[in-house]
Parts: structure tokens; C-alpha cells; sequence
């Protein structure tokens, strides 16, 4: 390993500037002001979901790493704890589920399996993990039992007496009410085969009466839509043809079941969603099969529309078909008669919705979005038969996931603006009484008061585009001076990030840092890169962008140049950051830019797009890549110009990642070694892309932190405290 030369690269000249920048105000802030535990100490509330008949909803609450279950119930809104878990084991709960009374919620504890078929143990616990699904009384009245142990997805009957749940080729049903004196880690009852059929089974759906089930068959090239008939023991095929048949969804009096349609793949092709593909609403007779199609795209307009939003398709009432499309350019909710007549736009206009929720009595759709607020996201109502939208939520604060009660009244939602994290929170749907529900208060040594809001800036690409961002500028930055300045590169890179705290727990975590880093004396730009979500379809899908020749690098690179330029900022101390895609262009930017770009930290970033191609879990990763395309997704990977990396870099990995295979990291440290560049790793044993556990983030972002610090600032012994 190389001698560490944190300034080998600088003249010194440069040197003196540091130093003179240093005394100007630009080095070590006075003193620091939080530290990074202090600063995670946040709860993090998710999977927000809803009771049918109910005014009940739950959600899981991730303290500290600590995960657990919460329910709340109208008129009062008073939160309850439901479980008791006491570590930070890297275990999540998700895929919750109410029961239509809210009187039992299901969730499943554990990851999913990896390629090899192994559950995640971030822990390294000696006995090993398990995907279990578990159900618990939402009265508080005893501990949850144990359902299930599978890595399918629960689906509660109508009635509550069950649930089903898919795995490979066989779907189970298990009955739901807890066995006598049966808690804690007592073995689940035997569950039934319900049937099997060819293919991958999944999107199980139960019909209004419970009687019947929906399901999709995945078969590679094609899909197919059946309904499983319990009394009659068959199967019946919606309309089977040869293309990819998905999202099915029954209408409330359960006489019909609508799907969407997608065309089969072609020899040797494989899903793109940088391409799109024709797709069409179609709706048919559960009892024979039969359906018909009602609506098909102008153009290439699908695949993303109906992948990325929670929800893709669903009735408004029985006279009303709801659904996501980009064929206006933007990804926006649409209406559609199935009895005929022309679809109808619920958001027009230049702006993104995520996705939409249809009130209990399907007169109303609620969605949210960036509408009127490009980089911030609120909630939205329209009349399913269409209309002005109407705001339910404004201002400077960041709202999300609508989630309609049943009581016809309220909205459940998260919530969120540039200092407090999200929150549980609930709205009249007309947007009057908002008000937050958990966490309530923040926990005591949590900095709201003390972190800075950033500000929405934006520059020019090299070809005219304009690039969005966000800048975090050190609160001692108006007393002059010159800062070293960071860039934060997101993942996906179908993401955009906010002017407050994401919604997404892995970019709470960025903001965070971000924040963190800005209280130590950094000025930090998160980009909004082409390739992302919320400016149109276009901007999502520029031309040469990925492994077809990486143009979204020309936005970093300006990026850097306009972060550079900054008054506050002193151009020779520059670095970048990020995670997944973020991580690709972290080590894209040190090894075609290591003059801009002094130092980098690559948080399982992809290095060698080639290899990507062929790797897990989709073998070209949602980018259509085939034998043709490889030379050229070689020549848009970081490890094509390793010949021009100088600038030292941290890279963090956890070898059981299931998004990006750790070998990237791995091949790429080989040949920065032999470089002789300077190179320090951060490696979790059984970790995952999105870590789980809060300790490997904590970590993560100390060894950052004091990498920075090394080689953009001063030497330790010039440092402040390194409390972290």
C-alpha cells in the first residue's frame, strides 16, 4: 500500500492558498456544533398503510436501528406501540397489512433471500436469520405469533380468518387467528397448498368476496393474469396471448378484473426501461376469461410508469379505471370509462407524480408530486371523473404517500420539511386540521434548530441543459472565507433529491450526512443529474446516458465546475459522494476528472457496466444490454480511464448486496492498487445494498467524514474534536 498523500497533487502555491483560506474562515468551523450521533438519533417512520373498514392505520417506526410496529385510530390519533423489538439486528419489518376491521396487523420480519437463497444477517448472528411473516392485535392486548415462515408477500382475506401468500410456483393460505397460548417464537401452523401453476406466481389479489384470486404467472417472455376459483377448483386465463400481462385489479362489485399489457420479449431482448414499450388497460370477465382491451399507448410510453409508482392501476368505483402513464411526456394519473370514452388527464401539466390513492367511495383521487413546487413533493385531490386538481398540502414542507381512512374524512400521510425528518402525520381531505402524529417530538439531542436549509440552485450543462441541485452551505459561510465543497451524487438513477429530508429512508441518511458535512465547514451540492425523476420523461431518458455512453457525467462535471466557481468555495479542495449509481459516478468523476475532483467516497457504487450486463439479479439490469452493447458499456465505465485516477478514494461495500455484486467493488480496488492510488476500504461482512443496521451507516459515515477531513482539510492535529 502506498504512503498516504492526502496534498501530492497540489503545488505549493495551492498550499499557501489552503493555508490563507483556512485563516480567512475556510478551514475547521468554531466549534462543532452536533455530532453525527446526535444527528441519526431521528425516528424514521414507513410502510404507512390503512385499514379498509376502519379509521385505523399502522406503520413501522426505525429508532436508533430499533424497528417496531405503531397504529393510530380516529377521532384521537393517539399512537400505540404493538411490538417490543429491543435491538438494532438489521431485521425489517415491511409488507404490513391490515385487516379490513384493523383489529390484526400482518407484517413480515426478515429480508428476502439473495441469489443463493440465504436471508440477510447483517448481524452475523450465529443462529442465523429467517423471513417470517408475523401478525399482531392492534388493541395491544398480546404479543405478536408467528403466521408463516416464507419470503412471499401476505395478502389478507376480505373476511381476516386468512392470509395467502405466493412462493415460486404454489401459492399457501395459513390460517390468521392466533393460536391459543401461541406467541412470540412458537411454530406457525401448517400452512395449505392452495394451488400451483407454471411460472413465478406473484400480485396475488382476492376479489371483493373473498372467493376468488387474481394472480400473475411470470414466464420470462410472456406473463399471464388468472383467477384462482376455490370452489370451483379451476383456473381461468384472462385473454392469454404472448405478451406480459400485469397489476391485476378487480372492480369493487368484483364482476371484473382489468390488467395492463405489455408486449413479450423478443429473442435476446431483455427489459429497458431507458426504451419504454407500448402498453394497454385491458378488461375482461373473471367467470370466462374473456377481455378486451380499452386504452392502448400512443407510443413507446411504458414500462417505467407502471414499475416505478407504488400503485399502477386501480378502480375509482365500479365506473372508473385508474392509472400511470408518460405519454404526455410526464408521468401523470389517468381515468378511463371502461364502458368507452376518452382518458382523461387528473394532472396536467409539466410536473411528476409519484403515485395515487382512490378514496373509500372512489369519488375522489389523491396523488402527490412535485405540481407547482418542482423540487419539493405535496399532496393533490382530484375528481376521479376529472378536473382542476386541488392542493391538500403547500408551503415549504415535503408531504407524501396519501392514505385515505375510512372514514371518508382523513388522510394519513408522511410528512417533512428541511430541518424535522418525517413524520406520521394526518389531514382532512379538503387539506384543513394537518397535524402530526409520531413521533410527536423529536428526541432531545436531535439539532433541528441548528441545521441549515439549502437552498434550490441550478447551472448549465455543457450542450444548454439546465441542472437542479441542492446547495448546503456552512452556516459560517456569510463571514467570507473559502470551504472545501463536496458533491453528493444520488442513486437509482430514477431519484431526485428535495429541498428538506427525503422520503426515502437511504436519503434521510444522505440529507443527513449532507447536513453533517455542512456543519464541519463543507459546502455540498446534491446534484439532480439527467437520468433522474421530476423534470419529464425527456430528462429521464437523455440519450447516451448509462452504459450507452454515461452523458449524465457532463452534469457532474459541471456540477463540479459551478460548485468550484462559488465565492464560498475553494476550488482545490473539491470531493464527491455517493451511493449505487451515485457511487458509479463518484469513481467516474476521480478517474476522468482527478484534477476537479480531489478526493471521493463510493458507497457500492457500479464500476464496469460490461459486467453489470451480465450479472444478478436481471441480467442487464433494467437497461436492455445485450452482446452488442458491450464494448461501448465498457468504454462508459470508471475502470475504462483508471489510467487518469491520481485522487484518493474510501470505498464501502457490504458483501451480501443484492443490487450491486460486491465484485465490483472488489475488481475495481485490484486495479487502483497496482496504480499505486491510494485506496482505503470500508467492508461489511452480511451487510446489504441499503444497509440495515444503524451502526453500519453511523460507521459509514464517520470513516467519511474523517476521510474528508484528511485529505480536504487540515491535518488532524490542526482538527477540531472528531466526536462524531
Amino acid at each position: 500500500m502506498p504512503a498516504v498523500r492526502p496534498l501530492c497533487r497540489r503545488s505549493l502555491s495551492a498550499l499557501l492558498a489552503l493555508a490563507l483560506a483556512t485563516a480567512a474562515g475556510g478551514g475547521e468551523p468554531a466549534g462543532e456544533p452536533f455530532t453525527l450521533a446526535q444527528l441519526l438519533s431521528y425516528p424514521q417512520p414507513s410502510s404507512l398503510t390503512a385499514a379498509r373498514d376502519a379509521p385505523r392505520l399502522a406503520w413501522v417506526m426505525n429508532e436508533g436501528g430499533v424497528r417496531n410496529l405503531w397504529t393510530a385510530a380516529a377521532p384521537d390519533f393517539e399512537p400505540r406501540r404493538l411490538t417490543a423489538y429491543d435491538a438494532d439486528d438489521g431485521q425489517p419489518l415491511d409488507a404490513l397489512a391490515l385487516t379490513a376491521g384493523g383489529e390484526v396487523l400482518v407484517y413480515a420480519r426478515g429480508s428476502g433471500p439473495n441469489a443463493a437463497g440465504e436471508i440477510a444477517n447483517p448481524n452475523s448472528d450465529p443462529a442465523g436469520a429467517e423471513r417470517a411473516i408475523w401478525a399482531v392485535a392492534t388493541d395491544g392486548s398480546g404479543q405478536p405469533w408467528k403466521v408463516a415462515v416464507t419470503p412471499g408477500v401476505p395478502v389478507v382475506a376480505p373476511a381476516g380468518d386468512r392470509l395467502v401468500y405466493a412462493q415460486g410456483s404454489r401459492v399457501f393460505a395459513v390460517p390468521l387467528a392466533a393460536p391459543d397460548g401461541a406467541a412470540g417464537d412458537a411454530e406457525p401452523p401448517a400452512p395449505q397448498r392452495l394451488f400451483q401453476a407454471r411460472g413465478s406466481l406473484g400480485q396475488l389479489a382476492f376479489a371483493p368476496g373473498g372467493e376468488r384470486l387474481a394472480f400473475t404467472s411470470n414466464r420470462g417472455d410472456h406473463s399471464f393474469v388468472g383467477v384462482f376459483d376455490a370452489a370451483a377448483g379451476r383456473i381461468t386465463w384472462m385473454a392469454p396471448s404472448v405478451d406480459r400481462d400485469q397489476h391485476p385489479a378487480w372492480s369493487p362489485d368484483g364482476r371484473r378484473l382489468a390488467f395492463l399489457r405489455a408486449p413479450g420479449l423478443e429473442i435476446g431482448q431483455r427489459p429497458d426501461l431507458t426504451r419504454g414499450n407500448r402498453f394497454a388497460v385491458w378488461v375482461g370477465d373473471p367467470e370466462s376469461g374473456t377481455a378486451r382491451e380499452l386504452w392502448a399507448s400512443p407510443g413507446d410510453d411504458g414500462g417505467f410508469a407502471q414499475f416505478y409508482p407504488a400503485t399502477a392501476l386501480a378502480w375509482a368505483g365500479d365506473e372508473r379505471l385508474i392509472f400511470t402513464s408518460e405519454h404526455h411526456g410526464w408521468l401523470h394519473v389517468y381515468a378511463l370509462d371502461p364502458a368507452g370514452g376518452e382518458v382523461v388527464d387528473l394532472s396536467p401539466g409539466p410536473y411528476e407524480i409519484e403515485s395515487f390513492a382512490v378514496s373509500p367511495g372512489g369519488e375522489t383521487v389523491y396523488f402527490w408530486g412535485n405540481h407547482q413546487d418542482r423540487e419539493r413533493r405535496h399532496l393533490w385531490r382530484v375528481p376521479a371523473a376529472g378536473g382542476p386538481p386541488a392542493p391538500v398540502t403547500s408551503g415549504d414542507g415535503i408531504e407524501v404517500e396519501p392514505t385515505p381512512l375510512a372514514d371518508g374524512v382523513h388522510l394519513a400521510l408522511r410528512r417533512a420539511d428541511a430541518r424535522r425528518p418525517m413524520a406520521v402525520a394526518v389531514v382532512r381531505g379538503d387539506g384543513g386540521g394537518l397535524r402530526t402524529i409520531a413521533p410527536a417530538v423529536l428526541p432531545a439531542a436531535f439539532p433541528a434548530a441548528r441545521l441549515v436549509v439549502p437552498e434550490t440552485v441550478s447551472f448549465t450543462a455543457v450542450d444548454g441543459a439546465e441542472i437542479h441541485g441542492q446547495l448546503f452551505l456552512p452556516p459560517e459561510a456569510a463571514a467570507g472565507g473559502r470551504h472545501p465543497g463536496v458533491l453528493f451524487l444520488h442513486g437509482g438513477p430514477v431519484r431526485q433529491m428535495l429541498g428538506g429530508w427525503h422520503y426515502s429512508s437511504y436519503y434521510a441518511h444522505c440529507y443527513a450526512f449532507n447536513q453533517y458535512l455542512a456543519s464541519r465547514g463543507y459546502a455540498v451540492l446534491a446534484v439532480n443529474f439527467r437520468g433522474g425523476i421530476g423534470y419529464g420523461r425527456d430528462f429521464r431518458l437523455t440519450p447516451g446516458q448509462g452504459p450507452r455512453g454515461a452523458w449524465e457525467y457532463h452534469d457532474v462535471r459541471a456540477a463540479g465546475r459551478f460548485l468550484a466557481r462559488r465565492p464560498e468555495v475553494d476550488g482545490d479542495r473539491i470531493g464527491l459522494w455517493g451511493g449505487s449509481y451515485g457511487g458509479l459516478l463518484t469513481a467516474m468523476g476521480l478517474a476522468r476528472d482527478s484534477q476537479l475532483f480531489a478526493a471521493g467516497v463510493d458507497l457500492h457504487g457500479v464500476h464496469d457496466w460490461a459486467f453489470r450486463a451480465t450479472d444478478f439479479p436481471l441480467p442487464g439490469g433494467f437497461w436492455g444490454l445485450g452482446e452488442d452493447d458491450l464494448e461501448l458499456a465498457y468504454r462508459s465505465s470508471p475502470v475504462a480511464d483508471v489510467g487518469g485516477w491520481r485522487s484518493p478514494v474510501l470505498f464501502v461495500h457490504g458483501d451480501d448486496d443484492r443490487n450491486v455484486l460486491f465484485q465490483q467493488t472488489t475488481d475495481l480496488v485490484q486495479r487502483l492498487r497496482r496504480r499505486e492510488v491510494h485506496v482505503e476500504t470500508l467492508i461489511f461482512p452480511d451487510e446489504v445494498h441499503g444497509f440495515l443496521r444503524h451502526a453500519s451507516w453511523h460507521r459509514t459515515f464517520v470513516a467519511a467524514a474523517d476521510f474528508f477531513d484528511r485529505f480536504l482539510r487540515l491535518p488532524a492535529a490542526d482538527r477540531g474534536s472528531d466526536e462524531r
